[in-house]
């Protein structure tokens, strides 16, 4: 398309949209003032820099072998650089402990600090990225037995207390000097293959390890806390430690952000609906939006049902400044960088759709009980011209517009990766 052909149709939406009462302009600064943060483990298959045999465990999969992935910290921070080129807006970057700047050096999870992660820092500073960070909690030889930091044995406790600590002061550290609150993750993969009888007092030593790892208290405007839940994983699918239950009630009860992942529940159960209720009972919730085929697949996020719904729920519950977007998946089957555009465009796409709806006269039709005409105004702002303002908030941040952007990805691929 045309930058001529992209502003005639925004001219169009813009007239159309107005006459529902939405004022697209606004939607666009909205939208650009709504940053996703990428996660970096996408570029490389979930691998890391620590000197290990790069075995994936904690019921993580990364299925694949497309030609091309990231093999140093200079490939990857490259491949997102190439992601955020063809993303409008400005954006995060979610980093896991084991992606730190080590030197070759050998340097286990325990004895990390910030400056196995300046480098990190430095880098976002120069591209104006964030920085958002994760505790390693898997994938270790301390981990091997399925449990860490509700391991029975006090001493893998205490190693895995000590990491997560650390980890805190990092994103710390990455707030304080990127002027932006960092998002830290605390995910473990604790849990059971088979029945256990012991599952209260895992529990008990869970609770135990977050309340000596919350004893450090951090900088509330460099960093914030958030706790990860999941119904199960390959390896664990009997019993997890970590449930959503266990998350909400230590979350609640300690004021401690819960991170919702779309990917760890029941099949059945989706993310959409539990966003308004915590959001009654905790100041500020994390999402990690993934897109899971019959388990938690991590397949690459598309413009779904459910992802529009969070969105929806978001948005609706005018909670933009409360709610922090993330995205987690891995899929080595496609080329990466198209994998990391497809989602976040797709999370933008959902987010710009919802930021359209018009709100005002929807809840005024529920307000008067009138159902179907707010069904009707649901169904008409499906295909509304919503495509043609995501097109021209594109070209206004110079960004390729429309489908152009798989040529280019296919050029970096032929110029880059294909020589891996």
């Amino acid at each position: 398309m045309t930058n001529e052909q992209i502003q005639e149709s925004y001219d169009l939406a813009v007239a159309q949209y107005a006459t529902i009462g939405v004022d697209v302009n606004k939607t666009i600064e909205q939208i650009d003032n709504l940053p996703i943060s990428l996660h970096c483990w996408q570029a490389d298959d979930v691998t890391g820099f620590e000197k290990t045999d790069g075995a994936l465990t904690g019921g993580i999969q990364a299925t694949g072998n497309y030609p091309g992935k990231a093999r140093s910290i200079d490939e990857l921070r490259a491949d997102i650089d190439k992601a955020m080129e063809l993303i409008p807006g400005n954006h995060r970057v979610n980093i896991h402990a084991f992606y730190g700047d080590f030197g070759g050096e050998s340097v286990d999870r325990n004895q990390i600090e910030p400056k196995h992660f300046q480098s990190w820092i430095d880098w976002a500073k120069e591209k104006n990225y964030k920085l958002d960070f994760n505790a390693t909690c898997f994938s270790h030889p301390k981990s091997a037995d399925g449990f860490t930091l509700s391991h029975p044995d006090p001493a893998i406790r205490a190693f895995w207390v000590e990491h997560v600590i650390r980890c805190r002061k990092i994103a710390e550290e990455m707030g304080r000097q990127l002027g932006s609150k960092c998002m830290h993750n605390i995910w473990i993969p604790d849990g059971s293959k088979d029945v256990t009888v012991n599952r209260l007092q895992y529990r008990a030593n869970l609770k135990e390890s977050l309340d000596k790892i919350f004893e450090y208290k951090t900088n509330d405007a460099y960093m914030l806390d958030c706790i990860e839940s999941k119904v199960f994983g390959i390896g664990v699918e009997s019993y997890t430690v970590g449930s959503h239950e266990f998350y909400m009630g230590y979350g609640v009860k300690n004021n401690i952000t819960v991170t919702l992942d779309a990917g760890h529940f029941h099949p059945t159960e989706i993310i959409s609906d539990k966003i308004s209720s915590l959001l009654l009972f905790l100041p500020e919730i994390m999402l990690h939006v993934t897109r899971c085929v019959r388990w938690d697949s991590d397949h690459v996020v598309i413009l779904n049902e459910e992802l529009v719904a969070i969105a929806q729920e978001i948005v609706r519950a005018d909670a933009l400044d409360r709610v922090h977007v993330g995205l987690d998946y891995f899929d080595a089957s496609i080329n990466r960088i198209g994998a990391y555009v497809v989602g976040v465009r797709a999370t933008q796409k959902a987010l710009l759709q919802a930021l359209l709806e018009p709100i005002a006269k929807l809840r005024e039709f529920e307000a008067n009980g009138q159902n179907f005409e707010r069904m009707a105004l649901l169904e008409e702002a499906k295909s509304m011209p919503w495509g043609a303002v995501y097109n021209y908030y594109c070209a206004k941040k110079g960004v390729i517009a429309g489908e152009a952007y798989i040529a280019n990805i296919q050029q970096y691929e032929k110029d880059v990766t294909s020589k891996r």
